[in-house]
């Protein structure tokens, strides 16, 4: 069976300029043009639009999509299996957030109780799956699945109080971090304490801290653009003015 440009989209339920622009970048070119200087897309290319869908589905960049299913060794096998396992648990969390959202319009219209940690259940379960999207690979090969995995843990029981705490903490760590960068000085008394400010954040998140791996996390700030985006969105260069501080108030680097 083959398609045209049209009757691929039509199929796939996407526009015809979609196809046109993963043809551009190389993504998915068609098998063949026809002699009118069609477009003729044959199974094998069905089959990768349906993985390159999959994969966009999951939010993966069209950039690292290409980078897989380019790579000499991409087992499409065993990606549909991995994208299903990836789904079920989109699947589950989009389940846990209704079942939040049935209980709290029953909570508002008097139907039953819900205690203070349902209410946080599925935010909890959400913040650990975004930033695992965003972050897992790096955090994972850095300090190893074990410790992601207990951090994790320690969201997912994380009480009211301890989330209230923590999200106050982040806030006060920002406006310290904020002043302390004024003063351009990382060994100031502003620049350390909020140095201290984020070890008792990361306490909230690691099962045990180590100086190591706080100026190690500090460093990570710097090398990977989007920590550094985070804390340079207001001022740019606190991201590097945290690490020195950090590693000023760890004592690894001087």
């Amino acid at each position: 069976m083959e398609y045209t440009v049209q009757r691929l989209a039509s199929l796939a339920g996407i526009s015809t300029r979609t196809l046109r622009y993963y043809d551009e970048i190389g993504i998915l070119k068609p098998a063949r043009i026809s002699s009118s200087g069609y477009r003729i897309y044959g199974q094998e290319e069905v089959d990768r639009l349906q993985q390159i869908l999959f994969f966009r589905e999951l939010d993966v960049s069209l950039d690292k999509i290409k980078e897989i299913i380019t790579d000499p060794s991409f087992d499409g096998a065993a990606a549909l299996r991995e994208h299903r396992e990836k789904l079920l648990e989109k699947k589950k969390q989009l389940e846990l957030l209704i079942a939040n959202v049935d209980k709290t319009i029953a909570l508002t219209e008097g139907r039953m109780e819900m205690s203070n940690k349902e209410k946080f259940e599925g935010f909890k379960k959400k913040m650990i799956e975004d930033n695992e999207k965003q972050f897992g690979q790096e955090i994972r090969q850095k300090y190893g699945n074990d410790k992601v995995d207990q951090s994790n843990a320690k969201v997912t029981n994380m009480t009211e109080v301890q989330y209230n705490e923590v999200t106050a903490l982040a806030e006060k760590i920002k406006l310290t971090l904020a002043e302390a960068f004024k003063t351009g000085d990382p060994k100031g008394e502003l620049a350390q304490k909020a140095a201290e400010l984020h070890k008792q954040w990361l306490l909230f998140y690691w099962n045990e801290y180590s100086k190591e791996a706080h100026a190690g996390l500090a460093q990570m700030y710097v090398d990977d653009e989007r920590f550094t985006a985070y804390y340079d969105k207001e001022q740019p260069g606190t991201a590097e003015f945290l690490r020195d501080a950090i590693n000023i108030y760890t004592g690894i680097k001087k």
